[in-house]
């Protein structure tokens, strides 16, 4: 059954075929400005607790004021660090980047990854995930705890903050809690982009919670539109508007030639007519030689088929996903009492 189409999203993994980030920042940075002239929404760069290689987070940070419109989404691991600490760093990012970062939240199952910090034994996958659902809602609460208008920087009498516009978030978890607020103004976004690997349970539990992005691994248009309708309506279940929430299918990309650039254009389009996702992030085999073949093969079919932007029409990440600025939960309530 054919839908009409939505916009067309579109999103690449920069994470090397062996897993291991290379340190040479040179390289992250050809990248990452390669898919911003081919006016792709975002990269994401993947980053496993214990893996080689440098944090994903601090290449991105290195990035952001090298590049102008493309987003940012780190993947940080939350089973073994603080969320407060995960919220200060990703908002940090928002600000370094004008508004374009994101966060793919990760979680940490192995003993040895365990041991590399001493904090607790490894849990099971629910568990963590449950974790990882309460660590992206602590996330949300302190991006919101500063309301937009907190710093008054006025030199005449000394102040630097309204203490009225700070919000203690005072949230409890199973694992954790946090008081809040946070050490950092609200991030340009208000809150950047959550995003979720949404493949398995109880993954797609917690980005139907908590998630802007729900990114999911298929290989067929009938199983992706199954899995969005499933994640739409987990949303609803949580009180949620569907609509915020954009699901992208992940597809494997091995490209070879301008043929192979060419017949993925079509395989795009017919999923975005078949209603399969609202947009497409791509993991490259090997990024290097993929990028290029993407950027200068099957972006321009896309565009010219009126598919694709050919300029950037928004700043931040949530203006490329077409998701509104959220209000800050404490400054409505506030307003209201």
């Amino acid at each position: 059954m054919s839908v009409t189409p939505s916009p067309l999203h579109l999103a690449v993994a920069l994470d090397p075929p062996d897993g291991r980030i290379p340190c040479d920042a040179a390289h992250h940075l050809a990248l990452a400005r390669l898919a911003e002239r081919g006016t792709l929404d975002f990269l994401t760069l993947g980053d496993g607790f214990a893996g080689p290689g440098p944090d994903a987070l601090a290449v991105l940070a290195r990035i952001a004021p090298a590049t102008e419109r493309i987003g940012l989404v780190p993947t940080v691991t939350t089973t073994h660090t603080e969320p407060f600490h995960v919220s200060t760093a990703v908002a940090t990012l928002d600000w370094v980047s004008g508004g374009r970062a994101g966060w793919t939240v990760g979680v940490s199952t192995t003993e040895a990854e365990a041991a590399l910090t001493g904090r607790r034994p490894a849990a099971p996958p629910a568990d963590v995930w449950r974790e990882a659902g309460e660590a992206a809602d602590v996330a949300a609460r302190l991006w919101d705890s500063w309301e937009d208008d907190a710093e008054i920087r006025d030199r005449a009498t000394g102040r630097f903050i309204d203490r009225d516009k700070l919000h203690h978030i005072d949230f409890t978890g199973s694992a954790f809690s946090v008081r809040g607020p946070s050490i950092v103004p609200r991030p340009p976004q208000g809150r950047p982009v959550i995003a979720v690997d949404a493949t398995e349970d109880p993954a797609r539990e917690v980005a139907a919670a908590h998630a802007d992005l729900a990114l999911v691994r298929v290989e067929d248009p009938a199983t992706a539109r199954a899995v969005r309708e499933d994640l739409r309506h987990r949303a609803r279940t949580h009180g949620r508007d569907p609509d915020l929430l954009r699901v992208f299918a992940s597809l494997p990309v091995e490209l070879y030639d301008s043929g192979d650039a060419a017949g993925l254009a079509d395989l795009i389009g017919d999923w975005r007519a078949d209603g399969a996702a609202d947009g497409f992030h791509l993991r490259p085999a090997d990024p290097g030689r993929d990028l290029t073949l993407l950027v200068d093969g099957t972006v321009p079919v896309l565009r010219d088929r009126g598919l694709l932007r050919r300029a950037y029409e928004g700043v931040t990440l949530r203006e490329h996903l077409g998701l509104p600025r959220p209000a800050s939960r404490y400054a409505l309530a506030r307003e209201t009492a």
